[in-house]
Parts: C-alpha cells; sequence; structure tokens
C-alpha cells in the first residue's frame, strides 16, 4: 500500500512483540517446571502441558504436586515464618524493595510470558498487569516499614495458603504474596493450572532478591493442590480469588478449622449510562470494561443498564466502536482482544450464549477471527429482561448483556437486582448525580465516569456472593494480621441449676424477646426458669426458635432507614441509652450480682455506660480516607453499614457483652439480632425496657433468648442476615461457618476463646472494622 492508502484506510500494521526472550527463558529449563519449595526448584515430577491458548501449542509443562508436597511447603513455610515474623518492618520492607525492583527489571519477559500464557493482548500485559505488579510490592514494602509504627498492636497470623485465578495470574499473586509477606506472615501459594508460568519466574526473581528460604512457596497443580492446601492443619489462613462456587466450598471446608479466610469471587457487575453522559467516552470506557481481557474479569462491567431515551443511539455508537475492534495474536501490540484462556471456558462462553440469547437481540463484532486458537467474538445482547440468565450469571467472556432504565431509582434497582456485589460503573456529567447514586449501589467499588481502576493504596473487594474481606490499602493488611497476644481459651458457664429449696416469690416474672421494638411472646410457648446462687428464683425467659429468628430478621431487614439516619441522630439516641441506664445503674447490678452470684455488678454496668459513650463518640468519628492514587481523581474509602448483623452474646458479661455488640453495630448504622447471654439472660431482658425509653426505632435492636447451639444454624443461615458475630461460650463457631455459606456472609466467631470485655480488647477499631464495609469511590476530574 501506498502512503496515501494507508491514510485512507486508516488500518493498523501489523506490531508484533517477540517470543525469542521467552522461549529462551523455557527451553533453558528443558521446557519443564517442579515446585518452588523452600527457596528452591523441585525436580519436575508429574507433568501436565500448559498451552498457548492463541494458538494450542504447547509451551512448556508443569508439575502436578501432590497433598505430600504441600505439605513439604507447609512445613518450610512454618519454619521460616519464626524468623521472617520476628524481622523489623524495615528489614522485610528492603526484600519487597527489592521485588519490585526485579519485577521492573524483568518487566518484558513477564509480559510476554503472561499473554502467552494467559492470551491477553501484550498492551495489556505490559502496560496494565506488570506496572501493577510492582506498584504492589512498593508499596507494601512502604506497609512493612510503616507496621513498627502504625501497627504496634497487631502481628502475623502465620502460615498463608493462597490460592489464584488463570485471568491475572501475575497480578493476583502480587495482589496476595505482597501484603502477607510484607506483614511478616510466609505463604504457600497455588496459581492456576492453566497459568502457572509467570508464578514460576517470579519463584526466580524471589531467588535473585535474596528471599530467605521458606517465605514464598509456589505449588501448581489441579483443584486437587488447593484442596490440600484449604485443609492443611498447619495453614493459618486462606486467601482465594475465583469463582463463587469454589468459594462457598471453601467457607465450608474451612469452618471451625480456625483458619482466617478472605474471599473474592464472582460478580456481574453493573455499567450505568445516564442520558447526559459523554456517550463517546462511555463507550470507550464500556470496551475496557467488557472486552479487556476477554471479558475475563470478575469485575468487569458485563451488564450495561441504559437509559431508554438514548439507548438506541448508545446502541448504534456501541456497534460503530466494535466493529473497530481487533481481534488476534496477543502478541500483536495492535490487537484489542486476545484469546480467551482455554477450550474449556471457550465452549462454556459459548453454550451460555447459545442458550439464552434468544431472549433478546443478539449482535456480534464483524471481526475476522484467527484460524486458530480460543478466540470468541466481542458480543452484545440488547433487549434483556433484569431475571435474564445472562443478566443475573456470570459469563466470564466478550458477552455484554444489556437492559434499559428510566430513572436514577430504577437504575439502582435494576443495578442491585443480583446476587453478587463487586464493582459498578456509572456514567453521567452530573457530578451530584452520580454521588447520589454511588452510595445505593450494592457494591464493594464504584467507578464514575471510568472503569477498572485499581491501585494498591485503593481496597479491592465485593459484599454479598462477591465475597468478604479487601485486598489492597490499610484495610487490606487485616486480612494477614491479628490481635498481639496469646488467646486463653474459654471456660463454658453453666447456668444454675434449680436448687432442692426454691424460694419462689409469688409474682411471676417472664421476660418476653424485643422484636420490632415491641415485647413479643416466644413462638414455641416454652420458657426456663433463672435462678440465683441464693436459690431464689428469679424470673423465667423464652426459649426461642427457628420462627422467633425469623421474625426478629424479618423486623430487623425492615429497619433499613437506621442506615439512612445521620452519624450525629445515631450518637445522640447513644448517648441517651446510656443515659438511661445510668439511671437505673443499681438495679442492673443488683440484677448481675443476683445471678453470677458476684459482686461485680456495678463494675459491669459502668462499664456497659462507657462503652455506649465510647461508640456515641465513635458513631461519627470512624471516618473514611481520600486514597493517594496515582491518577487526576481520588479514590474515596468510604465506611457503610454491613446490614443486619446477627450476634451471640458473651456468657460471662451478661450486660457487658451485650452492650458491646450492640453498640459498636448500631453506632455505624446496622441492625442487630442478639441472643442473650445464655447462663444470665435477664440484664438482656432488663435492658430492652432501657431501649423502648430511649427514641431508637423499632427494629434496629432485637433480642431473643434461648440455647446458643439451638439457634447457631437459623440465625448464621437466614440468607436475610449479612454478618454474625458470635462470642459464646458455647461450641458454635463451626456452625456458625458452615451456615453462612449459603449467602457468604461475614463472620467473626471466637473459636472457644475467651477475651477481656472489660479491658481494651472489649472494644475500639477491630469492632469498628466489623461493624462496616469498605466501599472505594473513583472519581476522576479535569477535562
Amino acid at each position: 500500500m501506498t502512503v496515501k492508502e494507508h491514510f485512507d484506510s486508516m488500518d493498523y500494521g501489523l506490531a508484533p512483540e517477540s517470543a525469542a526472550e521467552a522461549l529462551d527463558w523455557i527451553t533453558a529449563r528443558d521446557g519443564a517446571f517442579g515446585l518452588y519449595i523452600n527457596g528452591a526448584m523441585t525436580a519436575p515430577g508429574e507433568l501436565f502441558k500448559s498451552r498457548n491458548p492463541a494458538t494450542g501449542e504447547v509451551l512448556a509443562q508443569v508439575t502436578q504436586a501432590s497433598a505430600d508436597d504441600v505439605d513439604v511447603a507447609v512445613i518450610a513455610a512454618r519454619k521460616a515464618q519464626k524468623s521472617w515474623g520476628a524481622l523489623p518492618g524495615h528489614a522485610r520492607a528492603k526484600y519487597l524493595y527489592a521485588l519490585a525492583r526485579l519485577v521492573q527489571k524483568h518487566s518484558r519477559l513477564f509480559a510476554v510470558l503472561e499473554s502467552m500464557d494467559n492470551g491477553k493482548p501484550i498492551r495489556e500485559s505490559r502496560d496494565i498487569d506488570v506496572p501493577l505488579v510492582a506498584r504492589h510490592f512498593y508499596y507494601h514494602a512502604g506497609m512493612a516499614q510503616l507496621q513498627d509504627a502504625e501497627l504496634p498492636d497487631r502481628e502475623a497470623l502465620g502460615v498463608c495458603g493462597q490460592i489464584i485465578p488463570w485471568n491475572f495470574p501475575l497480578l493476583m499473586l502480587a495482589w496476595k504474596i505482597a501484603p502477607a509477606i510484607a506483614m511478616g506472615n510466609t505463604v504457600v501459594l497455588k496459581p492456576a493450572e492453566y497459568t502457572s508460568l509467570t508464578a514460576l519466574l517470579f519463584a526466580q526473581i524471589c531467588d535473585e532478591a535474596g528471599l530467605p528460604n521458606g517465605v514464598v512457596n509456589i505449588v501448581t497443580g489441579d483443584g486437587r493442590v488447593g484442596e490440600a492446601i484449604v485443609t492443611h492443619e498447619d495453614i493459618d489462613k486462606i486467601a482465594f480469588t475465583g469463582s463463587t462456587n469454589v468459594g462457598r466450598q471453601i467457607r465450608r471446608a474451612t469452618a471451625g478449622s480456625g483458619k482466617s479466610l478472605t474471599l473474592e469471587l464472582g460478580g456481574k457487575s453493573p455499567y450505568i449510562v445516564f442520558d447526559d453522559a459523554d456517550l463517546d467516552s462511555a463507550v470507550e470506557g464500556l470496551v475496557d470494561a467488557i472486552w479487556f481481557n476477554q471479558g475475563q474479569v470478575c469485575c468487569a462491567g458485563s451488564r450495561l443498564i441504559v437509559q431508554e431515551g438514548i439507548a438506541d443511539r448508545f446502541y448504534a455508537k456501541l456497534k460503530a466502536r466494535m466493529g473497530k475492534l481487533r481481534i488476534g495474536d496477543p502478541l500483536d501490540k495492535s490487537i484489542d482482544v486476545g484469546a480467551v484462556v482455554d477450550p474449556i471456558q471457550h465452549q462454556r462462553i459459548t453454550d451460555m450464549v447459545n442458550a439464552s440469547a434468544g431472549e433478546g437481540e443478539l449482535y456480534q463484532a464483524p471481526c475476522p477471527l484467527p484460524d486458530q486458537g480460543c478466540f470468541y467474538p466481542p458480543t452484545l445482547i440488547t433487549g434483556l429482561s433484569s431475571a435474564s440468565t445472562l443478566m443475573q450469571e456470570e459469563i466470564f467472556g466478550p458477552v455484554l448483556a444489556a437492559t434499559t432504565f428510566r430513572t436514577p431509582s430504577e437504575a439502582v434497582e435494576i443495578a442491585n437486582n443480583t446476587r453478587y456485589g463487586l464493582a459498578a460503573s456509572v456514567w453521567s456529567e452530573n457530578v451530584n448525580l452520580t454521588l447520589d447514586v454511588a452510595p445505593k449501589l450494592v457494591a464493594g467499588v464504584v467507578w464514575v465516569n471510568g472503569t477498572n481502576m485499581f491501585d494498591a493504596a485503593a481496597g479491592f473487594g465485593g459484599v454479598r456472593e462477591s465475597g468478604f474481606g479487601r485486598e489492597g490499602g490499610w484495610e487490606g493488611l487485616q486480612a494477614y494480621t491479628k490481635p498481639r497476644g496469646k488467646a486463653v481459651s474459654l471456660k463454658p458457664i453453666a447456668p444454675v441449676s434449680a436448687p432442692k429449696d426454691a424460694k419462689v416469690d409469688a409474682l411471676d416474672r417472664t421476660a418476653k424477646f424485643y422484636v420490632g421494638g415491641k415485647q413479643a411472646r416466644p413462638d414455641g410457648g416454652y420458657s426456663q426458669a433463672v435462678w440465683a446462687k441464693s436459690g431464689a428464683l428469679l424470673g423465667h425467659v423464652g426459649i426461642a426458635n427457628r420462627k422467633d429468628i425469623r421474625n426478629a430478621v424479618e423486623a430487623a431487614t425492615a429497619a433499613s432507614g437506621w442506615a439512612k439516619t445521620t452519624s450525629h441522630a445515631r450518637a445522640q439516641i447513644l448517648y441517651y441509652i446510656g443515659e438511661n441506664l445510668s439511671a437505673r445503674a443499681d438495679e442492673f447490678a443488683a440484677r448481675i450480682d443476683a445471678m453470677t452470684g458476684g459482686r461485680s455488678g456495678a463494675k459491669e454496668v459502668d462499664a456497659a455506660i462507657s462503652r455506649l459513650f465510647t461508640y456515641a463518640a465513635w458513631a461519627d468519628k470512624f471516618d473514611g480516607a481520600a486514597k493517594p492514587v496515582p491518577m487526576r481523581g481520588v479514590a474515596l474509602a468510604m465506611n457503610e453499614p454491613v446490614g443486619v448483623i446477627g450476634g451471640f452474646c458473651p456468657d460471662e458479661a451478661p450486660l457487658l457483652g451485650l452492650v458491646s455488640l450492640m453498640a459498636p453495630a448500631i453506632a455505624m448504622g446496622n441492625r442487630v439480632v442478639l441472643a442473650a447471654s445464655q447462663p444470665y439472660p435477664l440484664a438482656a431482658t432488663d435492658f430492652y425496657q432501657v431501649l423502648e425509653t430511649s427514641d431508637l426505632p423499632g427494629g434496629v435492636v432485637n433480642i431473643v433468648t434461648g440455647d446458643h447451639a439451638t439457634l447457631a444454624a437459623p440465625l448464621a443461615g437466614h440468607l436475610g442476615v449479612d454478618a454474625v458475630w458470635s462470642h459464646t461460650g458455647a461450641d458454635i463457631s463451626a456452625t456458625v461457618e458452615l451456615e453462612s455459606a449459603g449467602n457468604l456472609k461475614r463472620s467473626w466467631i471466637n473459636n472457644a476463646k475467651a477475651r477481656d470485655w472489660m479491658g481494651a480488647a472489649g472494644e475500639g477499631r477491630e469492632f469498628l472494622s466489623h461493624a462496616t464495609e469498605v466501599k472505594t469511590v473513583w472519581v476522576p476530574y479535569g477535562e
């Protein structure tokens, strides 16, 4: 073609990236890789093939690890952790800094190897993935440096098992390894079966950085390796990124094991376009939202929700842009869309589209596809209902499902009509509108007039069935640390048995439940006596059942307006509760002494009043942050209420324990369903009389009494409950974690360990962090 013809057509030429260095790296190892354990590569064992999805050619052979291999890796990690965790933060920071520099030094090799192994365009791996990997190690080098000064009360968890997916093999590795080793943990990491090569290259730079043996261990293979990690008894924490179904299985498998768990799971993220949006910018953003990495992104904007008045015009612009996308060799720098990771995934995408595309209008970009490899055309399906399978289920491919809306409230309703809650994008030139909509979206991340913005300083993670926990930022470090010190085992407290010579007052005193702001009788009609150690009958309390729990959760759900109440108003009510409790302090102290047979009632009441004042003070002071991300804009980390929290109150502190769970939860805008202390429940039933006179809206606090072991399954398993806190003396931690897998709710359990409710461990930021979700709202600015 002549120069003029090139200008007339504006066709791209080829811009191939050489694969020679990457192939040489593979060849130098005879094309077969072992495992990286205790600072050395093992000899290759049972091998499986790693293929280039763009060509189908075999790149290398990788070892299928066994359970014994995982055990050896865990032993190495355990041995290394003691000395690694004991290093000053500055010493660990130097290693992370070295890893960051080495990622940069080997950046081209990492990028090419990633594109060959995964199928993503080289422009993405070179310009997005690898720079973010280096950024995470630089950022967490700083976190290690600051740990001793800024986190003096927290320490490493121990050995972390980490399982990462195939869509961002190297970036997910950095997201997991960097914070873990920065805080003094050691890791056993399993890369995805399809995409192990950049993890094995990372093992090489661990050696080049001089990282102590056993700090990082990499074991490759299929799901059996992941299972061996999840079930290993000497691993302290599991971090998993992957599908919701597998995440649910991991939640069940780790229930009762004492392992810490974070899950970053699937998504079906809405991409909302209002009629005043810059449509050309919104179209370009949508290309990044759904066709970036072939749509194989957990937070992909796979649900287009466009305002009805501009829908036809927007679809026309979008189709025109789709027609210009280039699909082909991932190592061609002019390519927009690469190859799907594997034939199995390609077939899954095909089957889902074929099964449900008839519900709407199917359009596939008229882009020529290569003759070989796992390529799927960019696809748009319009006219779908919000209940359509393609609008509800994660496709994990270059497929965009679309529907329309008329009003902002309808847009929010459609956006939230999903079991997921990972990310969302909102497009409008009216910043007031975008910032009105963003807090209403059930998502861990919201992008305003942008999409797929990530940084190590800004937390990333979801809610609902998109998992729990955050990666990045200060909030991400919580997942890799624990309170300093050794917890002691909790001694269960049995209720006082009926005496031989009972002292019964002729006046019957039967306490009811407190549900929806009213006293309610138990559904089952059963009650139990509460005896003083002196032999006096103090009264009766109801025995709650599944229906009582259901009624309490319904009341809490109906009180959703509490989350919209200003923090100042919530603070005033907490102060008022404390004031009213103070007026009856002597009465409550006497009741506690009568139930427990002790003399510490007055001290406990004083502590409860102080705690109410503490959380009244925190209500308008537990603020978020503007994250220093490298962009013209701001990433706002906003603390939002979790929702409905179920709580099993401590036995040993019948009033203070209840207040210690209730107060931080409602201070942050949550509603609670609390099961009172089992042996000493009357302090809770007396306390709801205080709540009735303190202007607290009905349903914000609900209190039942009964056997915690019986109530654990219905409360933890209720799909209307968003989190469960268990600090009871009953052995229910395993049940709570197992039942929470239904909707993957957060759980905070004591694992039969005691807590000093009178001391500093009984209040503070730890409680507030469990009472909030961090939503990161990205707001770019400027022309």
